[in-house]
C-alpha cells in the first residue's frame, strides 16, 4: 500500500480496529516529505509557539543531523519551518535502548504537549494509548533497534475531531466539543484528522527521526468508502481507546451521516 498525503489517501493505511499494529509500509526517498504545503502556516506556528521547539542537553548533534537531512541546515526549527512535517528525534543511550525523545520541533500536535514527552522512553510516550504496552511495545522496540540507515518506513493514524485547526489542542470537555454536531450537519462540522508518520535512521548519530505530517478534511470532502472504513473502525475500537478518542460523543452521528451518504449514492 502506498502512503499518500491526503486524508482520502491516508485513511486506508490507518487503524481498522482490533489489535494494535504498526502498519508500516516502505516509503521512497522521493515520497518522503510533502512537496507542496502552506509555508506561511509553518513559519507562523513556530513564531507564535516557541515552546514547540525543544532540544535536550546532549541532543544537539542528532538534532543538527536531522535538520541537515530535512532542510540542509543545522537548525531543527528552521528545518521544520521549511517542511510540512513536525520533526521528532529519538535516541538510545545504549545499543539495546530504550529510545527516548531528545529533540523535537512540533508545530501541529494532536492533543499532546511536547514538554510532557521530552526525555521519555517510547513506552511512557505512548502510555495514553490503551493496549500499547501489551500489544505493540515489544514490536516497536524491535523495529527501532533494527531499522537500517537508508530505509524509510511510514504509517498513518486518524482521529475524528471537531475543527480543522492545524494545532489540535482542545481544552473543553468532549461532550461540549461535539455538542453541536448532528447527522444533518456532520458533513461540515466533523473532520477526520490524519497523521502521516515516517521513521528513518540517521546514519551518523544513529538516532531515529520520526516525522508527522497533518492532513485534515471535513466529512463532506471524504469518499463514502473511507467514511465507512472509519465508521466501522470506530465501532471496532475497544473500550479504553474508544473513550480516549472521545468516540461516544460522535460515533452514532458519524455512522448515521455515513449511512445517509451510502443511501444517496445507491439511489443515484
Amino acid at each position: 500500500m502506498s502512503l499518500g498525503f491526503t486524508v482520502d489517501a491516508l485513511i486506508p493505511a490507518g487503524r481498522g480496529g482490533g489489535v494494535l499494529r504498526m502498519g508500516l509500509t516502505r516509503v521512497a526517498e522521493s515520497d518522503w516529505l510533502q512537496p507542496e504545503f502552506d509555508r506561511a502556516a509553518r513559519e507562523a506556528v513556530f513564531a507564535t509557539h516557541p515552546e514547540a521547539m525543544i532540544v535536550l542537553p546532549g541532543a544537539q548533534g542528532a538534532a543538527s543531523e536531522a535538520a541537515q537531512i530535512v532542510g540542509n541546515t543545522d537548525d531543527l526549527a528552521k528545518a521544520a519551518q521549511g517542511c510540512w512535517e513536525d520533526l521528532c528525534v529519538l535516541e538510545a543511550e545504549r545499543e539495546e535502548g530504550p529510545y527516548r525523545l531528545t529533540a523535537a520541533a512540533l508545530g501541529f500536535p494532536t492533543d499532546w504537549h511536547l514538554h510532557e514527552k521530552m526525555g521519555q522512553p517510547l513506552l511512557a510516550i505512548h502510555a495514553p494509548i490503551h493496549g500499547y504496552a501489551e500489544q505493540l511495545s515489544k514490536g516497536v522496540d524491535h523495529f527501532f533497534a533494527t531499522l537500517k540507515p537508508g530505509e524509510i518506513f511510514g504509517r498513518a493514524n486518524w482521529f475524528v475531531v471537531a475543527n480543522d485547526n492545524w494545532r489540535y489542542m482542545p481544552e473543553d470537555a468532549p461532550e461540549t466539543r461535539f455538542a453541536h454536531v448532528t447527522a444533518e450537519n456532520a458533513g461540515e462540522s466533523l473532520f477526520v484528522r490524519c497523521e502521516r508518520q515516517t521513521l528513518r535512521r540517521l546514519p551518523q548519530t544513529q538516532a531515529v527521526l520520526f516525522t508527522i505530517g497533518i492532513a485534515v478534511a471535513p466529512l463532506v470532502r471524504i469518499s463514502t468508502a473511507n467514511l465507512r472504513r472509519v465508521a466501522d473502525a470506530i465501532t471496532a475500537i475497544s473500550g479504553g481507546e474508544h473513550e480516549r478518542r472521545a468516540a461516544p460523543f460522535y460515533a452514532d452521528v458519524f455512522d448515521r451521516y455515513t449511512l445517509s451518504r451510502e443511501l444517496e449514492e445507491k439511489a443515484a
